[in-house]
């Protein structure tokens, strides 16, 4: 079925990985459900950064004891010359 419905989405996937720069409102992770927001991240579907910085994962142990990971943004430091 070339075209039709049941070809898979292609959108929904990691935008981005640990290390990677990324800048305010930018799209970090869409339709994947296995990652929750962390720090400086919001959205349930579609995660987006709320500052400027590095992208790191951390992995933590719910109240309920399923290990989740979660994707944060390390904030730049800018420099003042």
């Amino acid at each position: 079925m070339t075209g039709g419905f049941s070809t898979p989405k292609k959108d929904k996937a990691n935008k981005v990985s640990a290390g990677m720069l990324v800048k305010t409102g930018q799209i970090l992770v869409r339709g994947v459900d296995t990652y929750k927001a962390g720090v400086n991240v919001r959205g349930l579907g579609t995660m987006f950064a709320l500052c400027a910085g590095k992208v790191y994962f951390t992995r933590r142990r719910t109240n309920h004891g399923r290990v989740r990971t979660f994707v944060n943004v390390a904030p730049q430091v800018k420099k003042n010359k």
